[in-house]
Formats: C-alpha cells, structure tokens, sequence
C-alpha cells in the first residue's frame, strides 16, 4: 500500500502575516547579505528575465545598426544606442526598495532608524542657505573639524 503525500496550502492569519514580516525585516537588518543570498529562485528569475529582455534589445539593436548602414546614418546611431542601453539593462540589478535599517527590540520588533537632520545642533531652525556667504560656511565648517564636531 502507496500512500500518496498531498500538499495543503493553509494562507496564514494576518497576523502570522505581520510577524513574518518582522522576521524579514530584521533578517535584513542584521545580516543584508544573508538575507539577499535567501532571496531564491524569485531573484533568479528576475535576472534571467533581464538578461532575456537585454539580448533581445542587443539584436534588434544590431539589426536597426544594419539597416542605418544601409539607409542612414540615423537609423544607426538609434540601433547603437539601442544595443548599450540594453546591456545596461541587463547588466545592472534590479531596483528594489531597500529594507531601512533599524535595531532589532527584544519582542522581535524592527525600530527603524530615526533620519538625522540636517542642521548641527546647537545652530537653531537657521537654514544651511541663509547662513551667510560661502566662505563664512566653510569657516563655520572648519571651526565645527577643529572641535571634533565634524
């Protein structure tokens, strides 16, 4: 007697659905490259797809290359034009929103980096333009290296 195995597909609460997302998003808080390595077979597919989409742009690149010899010269410079931009294509990764780092809580939370602002402290709401001149910025730069302020 065979008994045959059947996968069930249960959709997770939401959630089972939030933890999991905690999860990644402190995988790749901690370990970015790790986690990129575990992304898998969507990634690859991803690549593979760009590589397709940029050989096929290298032909019918070449082929306008072929009628510009042939017709003109403009039709050329497109084809050329065509083939570079195609292998920029697929030669650079994909953009991907980037996980913002964070510190990981003890409950298992991400806390998200808090921006920086922009102005020093100690300077008040005063913007970086209405500081005065150029020189006198890059006097209050050097003053601000000098203390150890950076």
């Amino acid at each position: 007697m065979h008994a045959e195995r059947q996968e069930v597909t249960v959709p997770l609460s939401e959630h089972e659905q939030q933890l999991l997302e905690q999860m990644e998003q402190a995988l790749y808080a901690e370990d970015p490259k790790f986690a990129s390595q575990m992304q898998g077979a969507g990634a690859r597919a991803a690549a593979r797809r760009r590589v397709a989409i940029g050989v096929v742009g290298v032909v019918v690149g070449l082929a306008l290359v072929l009628v510009g010899v042939n017709t003109t010269m403009w039709i050329g410079a497109i084809g050329f034009a065509v083939m570079v931009a195609a292998v920029a294509f697929a030669l650079t990764p994909p953009r991907r929103g980037k996980a913002s780092l964070g510190a990981v809580q003890p409950d298992g939370t991400v806390r998200r980096a808090a921006p920086r602002p922009k102005a020093s402290p100690g300077k008040g709401a005063k913007s970086r333009r209405s500081s005065g001149s150029f020189m006198d910025r890059m006097e209050e730069r050097w003053d601000r290296r000098k203390d150890g302020g950076y």
